[in-house]
């Protein structure tokens, strides 16, 4: 007897590929429910060979539901994830909601496995920042090897972390620039084409954006309080992937070839880096891809125990469906839930 999963946000870019995941990777799902809001109502989305019709997640009873996973936003999320886990469905939540909540873990499978246990307090469990997560996954091997102390990294987002919209937006900027037209920027501040942004996320008072101080918290949260991390996130013209230059200090010394061994064994890791033209991974490579690649592995000179190195991922996948869907499988590996209907 397999599981009843509902997808929550199924029109939305994120929830399309948590579909397409789900069947890519067998998960055993008796049932797929996709879910969005009343506007989407009767759409039709792929699940495999099959083609699903939306339902509205205002009046869904998720009672025989096992696990929703949720990608409708912050505010949906807070309006009905307690609801939902309190008909004892699991809630893997996307957005940033519930995130620094002490009483909801924040999971990366390959990471912080054992933090799950505690999801039953409230019966939701935490997906990171889409760039938290590929940065979490390479530090991690690292930070056990050498003891990470400090953080400093540079991101290159891809529009597609801005959803369709942001998608949209860049195509026909682009075509735009290319016919003479007019350029309007609606989704983004400034103009995408042919251009980078600054600015992801709304300011803080301290001159930080919020998906700065996103990737400051959740790196702590997930990884180690005590490591400092001081973040600049990019919006740059790509659709997919998300890549991040990043300059790590450590507590013990460590030199470029053993961090070069050390993530070649680490899961969720793919080191491609050969010191010559093309050696590296770029964004349009990871595109579809699963792993967190890793490439310009290199010692970094001005200080004692440091390292430099470039990440790349693709951020609708590591940074949201997969990593959610991982979840699915480890409360699924360690016996954390069963099915509704196999209990009954």
């Amino acid at each position: 007897m397999g599981f009843k999963i509902a997808v929550a946000g199924a029109t939305g870019n994120v929830g399309r590929e948590m579909l397409n995941i789900l069947e890519e990777r067998g998960f055993p799902a008796d049932e797929v429910v996709a879910l969005a809001s009343r506007r989407s109502f009767g759409t039709e989305v792929s699940y495999g060979d099959r083609t699903l019709k939306v339902k509205t997640l205002d009046t869904y009873d998720f009672s025989d539901t096992d696990i929703c996973l949720m990608s409708a936003g912050g505010n949906v999320s807070k309006e009905h994830s307690p609801r939902i886990g309190r008909q004892g469905c699991v809630v893997i939540d996307n957005s940033s909601a519930w995130r620094y909540d002490q009483d909801v873990p924040l999971i990366v499978p390959e990471v912080n496995p054992d933090a799950i246990d505690g999801f039953t307090r409230k019966n939701i469990i935490a997906n990171p920042n889409c760039s938290t997560a590929q940065l979490v996954v390479a530090l991690k091997p690292l930070h056990e090897a050498a003891k990470i102390t400090r953080v400093v990294v540079s991101t290159y987002q891809s529009v597609s972390g801005a959803g369709k919209d942001g998608m949209d937006e860049l195509f026909t900027q682009t075509r735009a620039v290319y016919v003479a037209d007019p350029v309007e920027s609606k989704k983004f501040t400034k103009r995408i084409a042919f251009n980078v942004i600054p600015h992801i996320d709304v300011f803080m008072e301290d001159g930080y954006t919020k998906e700065e101080w996103k990737m400051m918290a959740e790196t702590k949260k997930i990884l180690d309080p005590k490591i400092k991390l001081t973040a600049t996130c990019v919006r740059v013209p790509v659709f997919i992937g998300h890549s991040e230059a990043v300059n790590v200090e450590f507590e013990r010394p460590i030199s470029a070839e053993e961090a070069r061994d050390i993530l070649r064994d680490a899961p969720g890791c793919l080191v491609i880096d050969k010191r010559e033209d093309g050696g590296y991974i770029t964004p349009l490579e990871s595109a579809g891809e699963d792993a967190t690649y890793i490439s310009r592995i290199r010692e970094d000179i001005t200080v004692e125990n440091g390292l430099s190195m470039w990440v790349v991922s693709d951020n609708l996948r590591k940074g949201a469906a997969l990593n959610a869907i991982q979840i699915a499988e480890l409360l699924v590996a360690r016996g954390l839930i069963q099915p509704k209907k196999q209990a009954a």
